[in-house]
């Protein structure tokens, strides 16, 4: 269904991102059999890899041997997982209770470059997901409430790990994450109507009495947690939750597993010492799409070598590096490159850390570069292969309401929901920029338009 400038009109009465403006089109995206096949595999091989994350922690911090046949122990994973991260945090990670505990939602953003689909980065507390649903619904895109149903039946699953089937829910937006409320109230609301016991509040509204977590005067079993970890100091309830959890009277989804929200680990998956390991617990066709679409990447430690030793990295002219620092005076073409913080700090979302090496000066890469060394281990930083997401064009809504065709590059962020073992993939949401843009995000002269 195409839409018209007074159906945009009619429904930027009710906006569900708080005060953000965004570019309309009256038509939404349309993903070819080849990309929408290569979605569907992925979420196939996301939960997989989730779990060779969580098998791998395990056994780097008891300091097992990570392959079934050789002796390859490797303590400095769980040393980069745990850099920066307070003590209560770490223990709670590894605690049975929350072992093999998937996110309920998972969030991939994707480029689509000139060979496939570029893999940037997995979210497991994505926004968007009212958004993207609300949007199918005005564009009429397959059966209406598709992606609120796989959202109900992920957050059910969830609860059934301390055996509640009829749960009742919270979805806990922290300030930090207000511009998101107004989806998440939406996302409630219709919940609700599908016979769902859910409401959304803030962290302060939470209170613990006698081993149990009430809100409003009702006990709450699950908690749909919007908030980034790195926040927890602003969050204090983080604390009184995780004993909740390890006492088996609450659910906390997605879980408070600092593993699960590091871009590191897309660097691990490339690191040249791991590579038996994820030949071990990955099928050759997981491995096959991941190293497709994971470009290479790299952690900036800035432990000092010995003489002669040369960093697993790019080269910086022509030559291996011996030092993070070496990058400072690659060339331009050298530095197509993506350096951003891993996890675990404020400026690791929304494209806040992102530089891309040969879209600044040599002057301002040298300083990022030294920022990231410096910092170090708060946050961890990684640098990533830039893969230039190819030219497209789309109809979109200028500022007079007329249609023309925009000329820009595109993020693919596909939903997945996990129940029963599986990543559930219902809903995309594509976000559309103008060329010029390097860093493809939402932003007020960007489009968001729903992809099927």
């Amino acid at each position: 269904m195409s839409l018209t400038a007074e159906d945009i009109t009619e429904h930027k009465k009710y906006p569900l991102f708080k005060e953000k403006t965004w570019v309309w089109s009256p038509d939404h995206w349309s993903l070819d059999s080849s990309i929408s096949s290569t979605i569907a595999d992925l979420g196939n091989a996301a939960v997989s890899f989730y779990r060779a994350i969580e098998l791998l922690y395990r056994k780097s911090w008891s300091n097992q041997s990570i392959l079934r046949n050789q002796d390859l122990c490797v303590p400095w994973v769980a040393k980069y997982y745990d850099s920066g991260k307070p003590q209560w945090m770490i223990e709670h990670t590894r605690l049975n209770t929350v072992r093999m505990c998937m996110p309920a939602v998972l969030r991939p953003d994707l480029l689509p470059v000139s060979n496939g689909l570029a893999l940037t980065e997995w979210d497991s507390v994505p926004g968007g997901i009212g958004l993207t649903a609300q949007l199918e619904f005005l564009y009429q895109l397959g059966e209406g409430g598709g992606m609120v149903r796989e959202f109900g039946c992920s957050l059910k699953d969830a609860a059934k790990q301390i055996g509640i089937e009829k749960a009742n829910m919270a979805i806990v937006v922290s300030e930090e994450a207000e511009t998101y409320r107004p989806e998440m109230e939406w996302l409630a609301d219709e919940l609700s109507e599908l016979s769902y016991s859910i409401i959304v509040c803030s962290p302060e509204e939470l209170k613990v009495s006698k081993q149990e977590l009430l809100c409003r005067g009702k006990r709450i079993h699950l908690v749909y947690r919007f908030w980034e970890l790195f926040d927890f100091e602003n969050v204090p309830v983080m604390r009184d939750l995780a004993d909740l959890v390890e006492l088996e009277q609450l659910v906390v989804t997605p879980p408070m597993v600092h593993i699960q929200e590091e871009k590191l680990s897309l660097a691990l998956f490339h690191h040249h010492r791991l590579q038996s390991f994820w030949q071990e617990v990955l099928t050759k066709a997981e491995l096959k799409i991941l190293h497709a679409m994971i470009p290479p990447s790299w952690i900036v430690d800035p432990t000092e070598l010995p003489p002669g030793a040369h960093l697993d990295g790019p080269l910086s002219r022509g030559k291996k590096l011996s030092s993070w620092m070496d990058l400072a005076k690659a060339s331009k073409k050298e530095r197509s490159l993506v350096l951003k913080a891993s996890g675990f700090h404020e400026t690791a979302w929304g494209a806040r850390s992102v530089v891309i090496g040969d879209d600044v000066s040599a002057e301002e890469w040298s300083t990022a570069l030294q920022s990231a060394v410096s910092s170090y281990p708060n946050p961890i930083s990684i640098i990533q292969e830039f893969r230039k997401p190819v030219r497209l064009e789309h109809p979109v809504f200028n500022s007079q309401g007329e249609i023309e065709l925009m000329k820009g590059r595109l993020r693919l962020s596909p939903y997945y929901f996990i129940y029963e073992g599986r990543a559930n993939w219902s809903g995309t949401l594509a976000a559309f920029c103008p060329a010029d843009k390097k860093i493809i995000h939402g932003m007020k002269d960007g489009a968001l338009i729903p992809a099927k």
